[in-house]
């Protein structure tokens, strides 16, 4: 009901974006902060990398970051939004905890995966989702990850919405990527594939599905 065939408007004018030597410079900062290089190497997964990781991985399991949650504050004009319909997407911000799921990466090749997995997760400066070291608690103990975590100096990043609002822009933001009621809907149902229940995006989850239907029941008068 939401999703719409849309060309991607490309890069904005005047925007910048990260070049392969900004990449490569992420990369060797990260891989040089690396708490402990000896250990192999683990990726916290808490939104889309859980149902499209795109990296060689060779283990997983369940994982809780204290001091971090999930938030859609994220505006996005591109990707799953456009400049006239602005989207959201999720992002790893301060407070709370966020259950999800420890890769463990292949120790090969490192510096390739990062360079992928960056790409992947921010284009345009200044950055949004910064790349960091953060404690995961696990069954097994405490255990140094990487995550993406939203950069609040961002001018993409919108703060905390109220839920309603979040809905109604979920409900009808689409990009060339898809819609955000798609990506939404991929989450909460991968996360509970994965045996994670998340209450709040099960709440925001109706609250979409409720938008959506408000929506088309008006555009059919």
């Amino acid at each position: 009901m939401v999703h719409r065939t849309i060309d991607d408007p490309g890069i904005a004018p005047g925007a910048q974006v990260h070049s392969d030597a900004d990449y490569d410079a992420w990369v060797a900062r990260i891989i040089q902060s690396h708490p402990a290089p000896a250990t192999p190497t683990r990726l916290f997964a808490f939104g889309s990398l859980i149902w499209k990781p795109e990296i060689d991985y060779v283990g997983e399991e369940e994982g809780v970051a204290p001091g971090w949650h999930r938030s859609f504050c994220l505006q996005m004009r591109r990707f799953r939004g456009t400049p006239e319909q602005p989207g959201l997407m999720m992002a790893l911000d301060r407070g709370g905890q966020c259950r999800g799921i420890l890769y463990t990466l292949a120790t090969n090749n490192l510096e390739h995966q990062f360079g992928k997995l960056f790409r992947r997760e921010f284009s345009y400066k200044p950055i949004n989702n910064v790349p960091r070291w953060i404690v995961v608690k696990t069954a097994s103990g405490p255990t140094a990850a990487l995550a993406f975590v939203m950069n609040r100096a961002s001018p993409v990043y919108t703060g905390r919405l109220p839920l309603q609002e979040v809905a109604d822009i979920l409900a009808t933001a689409c990009g060339h990527w898809g819609s955000g009621a798609e990506y939404l809907l991929n989450t909460v149902t991968h996360l509970e594939d994965k045996g994670i229940h998340d209450r709040n995006l099960w709440q925001l989850q109706r609250l979409v599905a409720k938008s959506i239907e408000r929506d088309v029941a008006k555009a059919s008068v």
